[in-house]
């Protein structure tokens, strides 16, 4: 049998000099723990590396949530506000309305009124035992109020507050049918009550009602028939054996008052599509009024251009695209809408022949999300059998990107409107020209914006000629998505400034959840945060001056949807709070007792934390002659034009060098053409 063997056998080779330890190195472990954390094999020296990570990040966090603590003792300790008054309601409190001398409590089964001097109930309306959710009120005079209220169903109600009790009007979006019932997303009730405006949502699709509130022929009908403002008792106590179906109908008999009329229904813009005009007169034919730009529909670009500029897009940037992800899909209806009534002023003018009545809401500005265009309105329309389902807009604003938000100030002299792109525009309606443009400069979206008390804000006139007053100065607060906010201060005279007032905060606990403007004070504003602290800011100095703060035994009831409200006529913060057993547990049974605590500012020194500024001397401007008028505001249209005037040489020298620049090129693209 053969055997196979090598020719020359293996052998083991001596170890080499350079592997082996020397003696110092023999305990290598104990002098160098880093080299024992190499030695480890895989995967554990990749499991033990996170894990230290893991608490390098954690010692991280803790040494600098240490150093804020720390920070935050040194601060001075803004003064605690307790409250001066409290009552408690019956149910629970879900939102709160002030007009007048009168505090409507919306509740879990239905309204109350409470007297806001002593705190006193006054009525309670529940006959249909529905949860109230949001309410508005106005006060129309002669100890009669109007009030909005949305229920838990989306149902609006309309009712009429007078002598002390509740008279049901109407619910505006009542259906037969409950498949085509609609519910309210949003209500807006317009200062002294002459207007209502509620957007409403189906299945499929939005819009938006405005009707007019006849609360002339209200007072007369009251007194012709005292009856009907007493077709309520005080407290109306229905058994539960009663239907929905029946209290409803006995309240309409009660109602003997005039219906709100609709005045408008606004739907959501339609996407642009291609153009079926043969010709510019065809596209012109369908434009009525050539003052207006319009919503961009009647243009003469066909669908095959819009096709092809698609692809031509994709095809340029087709690597951007595959990167960020991107898919076709079709452009949606836009679900929600703001809207603010709007006083008369020189952009909602259409022509002597329509009056104007002061103090009355001329038209209506709307903007829907995701929509570039800021669509306004006139309410001095005439009345129609049947409402137009579709109006055109009076005026419309297009800007530059996605409008997120927008406000109008307490005067509703100027309107500010907030891009997605961070751009903020305010407009002063009364001159018809923008007051400031400005942006912010970081990568953050802006949630809300609200004007502040100041001299500028605190009336809708303009000074007299021949004075020089201090140019008044605009201010507008600004909240982001990540809790931080802004001051933009926009005088009348020069360039607009932008303030960074609090950063985004590192503990979330401390996000803030809402940011209200005390009209009360100039520069002031309250400011809730998730943890149930009610902070008082001085814009001005960026500094948190006062806490209110609620006794120990009870909590800010859903900090991160508080409910308060703040009533500028009689000097108080009204704000709901829940003992602290109750604020501990996840449900409340709609039985419990909700407690309002009241804090009342003249109780407090805040004047002398904001002190209050001169009033300067106002003169109307609808009583000077128009040769004044225009006067008035040619010089305005001079001063904003100073600021121009310093930027138009570097304007110019950017012009010059690249005319230059583009001349070059077309010298180098003759030459090459050349053989």
């Amino acid at each position: 049998m053969a055997a196979y063997t090598w020719k020359h056998p293996l052998e083991i080779p001596p170890p080499s000099e350079k592997d082996w330890l020397k003696d110092d190195e023999e305990d290598f472990f104990l002098q160098d723990p880093d080299r024992k954390r190499d030695a480890l094999p895989q995967p554990f020296r990749m499991i033990n590396k996170l894990v230290m990570l893991v608490f390098e990040n954690a010692m991280e966090i803790i040494e600098r949530r240490e150093m804020l603590r720390e920070a935050q003792k040194l601060k001075v300790q803004p003064t605690k506000c307790f409250p001066t008054a409290e009552f408690q309601v019956s149910g629970r409190a879900n939102c709160l309305a002030v007009s007048g001398k009168h505090v409507f409590v919306g509740l879990c089964v239905g309204l109350a009124a409470f007297k806001v001097s002593d705190c006193t109930e006054v009525c309670a309306w529940d006959a249909v035992k529905t949860e109230i959710c949001t309410i508005h009120a106005s006060d129309l005079g002669n100890e009669r109020h109007v009030l909005l209220a949305v229920d838990e169903m989306g149902l609006v109600w309309l009712f009429c507050f007078h002598k002390e009790s509740f008279l049901l009007i109407k619910i505006l979006n009542e259906m037969e049918d409950i498949s085509k019932r609609s519910t309210c997303v949003e209500m807006v009730l317009s200062p002294g009550g002459d207007y209502a405006g509620i957007l409403l949502q189906d299945s499929t699709k939005p819009w938006l009602d405005i009707y007019r509130l006849p609360k002339d022929s209200w007072l007369k009908e009251m007194e012709k028939n005292p009856g009907a403002s007493s077709g309520l008792s005080c407290r109306e106590r229905r058994s539960s054996s009663t239907s929905a179906e029946s209290s409803l109908s006995a309240n309409k008999g009660d109602a003997k008052l005039s219906f709100p009329v609709l005045l408008l229904k606004v739907k959501p813009p339609k996407p642009i599509t291609g153009s079926s005009f043969k010709s510019p007169l065809d596209a012109l034919k369908k434009v009525d009024d050539d003052s207006m730009l319009g919503l961009g529909y009647n243009h003469l670009i066909k669908e095959s251009q819009w096709e092809l500029q698609e692809a031509i897009f994709r095809s340029t940037y087709r690597e951007y695209l595959e990167v960020e992800g991107e898919r076709e899909r079709k452009e949606e209806m836009p679900r929600h809408a703001t809207f603010h009534f709007l006083l008369p002023s020189r952009i909602l003018q259409r022509g002597p022949e329509m009056k104007m009545q002061p103090g009355v809401p001329a038209g209506i500005s709307v903007h829907w999300n995701g929509n570039h265009n800021l669509c306004l309105y006139l309410l001095n329309r005439p009345l129609k059998e049947k409402v137009d389902s579709d109006p055109e807009p009076d005026v419309v604003w297009p800007c530059a990107a996605p409008i997120a938000c927008s406000a109008v100030s307490s005067c509703s002299r100027y309107l500010a409107v907030a891009c997605e792109d961070a751009t903020i525009t305010i407009w002063d309606k009364q001159l018809g020209y923008p007051l400031s443009v400005t942006a912010i400069l970081e990568e953050r979206l802006i949630r809300t914006v609200h004007f502040l008390h100041s001299s500028a804000a605190a009336s809708d006139e303009t000074p007299c000629p021949g004075t020089d007053p201090v140019c008044p100065i605009v201010q507008l607060l600004v909240l982001c998505t990540d809790s931080s906010f802004y001051l933009v201060k926009a005088p009348r005279a020069g360039q607009s400034s932008i303030t960074l007032l609090a950063d985004r905060p590192e503990d979330p606990n401390l996000a803030v959840s809402a940011v209200v403007p005390v009209l009360t004070f100039p520069s002031a504003a309250l400011v809730f945060s998730w943890d149930g602290t009610v902070s008082l800011m001085n814009t001005a100095t960026s500094q948190i001056v006062y806490c209110f703060s609620t006794p120990p035994s009870h909590a800010v009831a859903s900090p991160w949807q508080p409910v308060f409200v703040v009533d500028s006529v009689n000097w108080c913060l009204l704000l709901r709070g829940d003992k602290q057993e109750q604020a501990d547990a996840l449900a409340q049974s709609s039985a419990s007792h909700s407690t309002i605590f009241i804090f009342n500012f003249n109780s407090y020194p805040l004047k002398e934390a904001f002190p209050k500024e001169p009033d300067l001397p106002f003169k109307s401007l609808q009583n000077l002659p128009w040769i004044e008028r225009c006067n008035i505001f040619l010089r305005d249209r001079q001063q904003s034009m100073l600021g121009l005037r310093e930027q138009l040489p570097e304007y110019w020298s950017r012009l010059q060098a690249q005319a230059a620049a583009m001349d070059k090129e077309r010298q180098k693209a003759k030459g090459q053409k050349k053989p």
